[in-house]
């Protein structure tokens, strides 16, 4: 049975204040959720929020890395220095830090190595813009970001893979249910050709702008095993919400 995961990614937003309030609020839900539940915060509050959240079922992650072991590479974070604050996931390859930063499909899988080589496991991020769908390029555009990924990593080593069409990210446009899992299927049948059991087990995610009121409908879909939530992951009961329909859909 492949796991099920919904993924928190804060992007330049917090503080310390607002982070505890929001662990508080989500802790304070009744119901502890059965899937696997992250969130990936900036950089400089992932070692109070690991202990915040020690010994609770939010785990924490990274919302990038750099590739390289160490250097002089100014501003940058190692897998290392995650790995030794107990980080176990990370996401690569975000629309954003493709489209604002210039991160190539290479890039992304080097990444997502050093991640692996530390212990902590990827989160692959892949979409099309929207003049790429519009041009019918989904299916290639898709293909081409995860083989650069599955040229170097086999699917086993992945954490998830979360499809974000770029142009539903931040919007309010979400894909509708049964677009977003015919972009998952084949995103599954790739990796079960790379690997025909392992790729059977790797969970994929949808991001773009998903919310308490679309998750349900989403999780219906036979490919869709959870979700890397935006905006609505600000709020710790928005975030819960999208969780428990999961775990609806999903028993």
């Amino acid at each position: 049975m492949r796991e099920r995961i919904v993924i928190a990614n804060w992007k330049m937003n917090g503080s310390r204040e607002a982070n505890a309030l929001w662990v508080s609020n989500f802790l304070a839900e009744p119901v502890r959720l059965s899937c696997r539940t992250v969130v990936c915060a900036p950089f400089i509050y992932l070692p109070e929020l690991t202990e915040a959240c020690r010994n609770t079922a939010i785990e924490i992650g990274a919302e990038d890395v750099n590739e390289n072991a160490s250097g002089a590479f100014t501003g940058e974070v190692s897998a290392a220095m995650l790995a030794d604050f107990g980080i176990r996931f990370a996401i690569v390859g975000h629309s954003e830090r493709r489209r604002l930063y210039g991160e190539t499909d290479n890039r992304v899988a080097m990444k997502a190595v050093t991640l692996v080589k530390n212990g902590i496991r990827p989160v692959i991020c892949v979409g099309e813009t929207l003049e790429e769908r519009e041009r019918g390029e989904t299916p290639a555009v898709i293909l081409r970001q995860l083989n650069a990924v599955l040229a170097v990593l086999k699917p086993e080593s992945i954490g998830a893979i979360a499809y974000e069409p770029v142009w539903a990210i931040g919007t309010g446009k979400s894909a509708d249910p049964a677009t977003a899992q015919t972009v998952h299927a084949g995103i599954r049948a790739r990796l079960v050709q790379a690997a025909p059991e392992a790729g059977k087990l790797t969970p994929i995610l949808y991001g773009g702008s998903v919310t308490p009121e679309n998750a349900a409908s989403l999780f219906a879909e036979a490919d869709i095993d959870g979700a890397l939530v935006g905006g609505a992951s600000l709020n710790a009961q928005s975030f819960y919400s999208i969780g428990e329909a999961l775990c609806a859909a999903r028993p």
